[in-house]
């Protein structure tokens, strides 16, 4: 799926910061820490919301999620809005992403939050959502794990499990430029 040239897509001010990792790597929190730290008009592109919840539909090779994921991203960055994050497996998503960041007008940075599967299982059993916890069991989450599944041509930089929470965003704040830009109050 090919949208435009490059330089088609948000503004020379706008922030595309890709978060990817495996379930319950930290995704989640990290997007919504930057929010929290940056405020308003920075948009988290969900892949758990728009294939779950809008869609309904199970994570597969050409499913209609990884268009949407694309549309959603490039309205949320030409209107001025930051960020996507999601499970976003490299062989399903991976042509994808590299068309949305070529064709990107701002900075954009991509981030990998690698955990191990131990580490992985740990935090899962912390998740709040009691119904979640009672449908996805660590047997699911093995089945999901995929080692360090990078996008090609090293466009990631790996975080590992040992930066927390706080020094993940702050890095990525700090990376990204977002720190020098003010927030628009809309």
């Amino acid at each position: 799926m090919t949208h435009g040239a490059p330089g088609t897509t948000g503004t020379p001010d706008t922030r595309l910061i890709v978060l990817r990792g495996n379930s319950a790597s930290g995704k989640s929190s990290v997007a919504s820490g930057l929010r929290e730290k940056f405020g308003r008009n920075l948009s988290i592109v969900a892949q758990d919301n728009l294939r779950r919840i809008v869609l309904r539909e199970r994570d597969r090779p050409g499913a209609a999620n990884i268009g949407l994921i694309d549309l959603t991203a490039r309205y949320a960055l030409d209107h001025g809005f930051h960020v996507v994050e999601g499970i976003l497996y490299a062989d399903r998503y991976g042509t994808m992403l590299q068309d949305l960041l070529r064709t990107h007008r701002g900075v954009t940075r991509c981030y990998y939050l690698h955990v191990p599967f131990e580490e992985t299982a740990l935090r899962h059993a912390t998740k709040p959502d009691a119904q979640y916890l009672a449908h996805i069991n660590e047997s699911h989450l093995r089945d999901w794990y995929r080692e360090k599944d990078l996008l090609r041509d090293g466009l990631e930089t790996v975080i590992d499990a040992a930066s927390s929470l706080d020094d993940t965003v702050q890095r990525i704040l700090s990376e990204s430029g977002l720190d020098g830009i003010l927030p628009s109050d809309r």
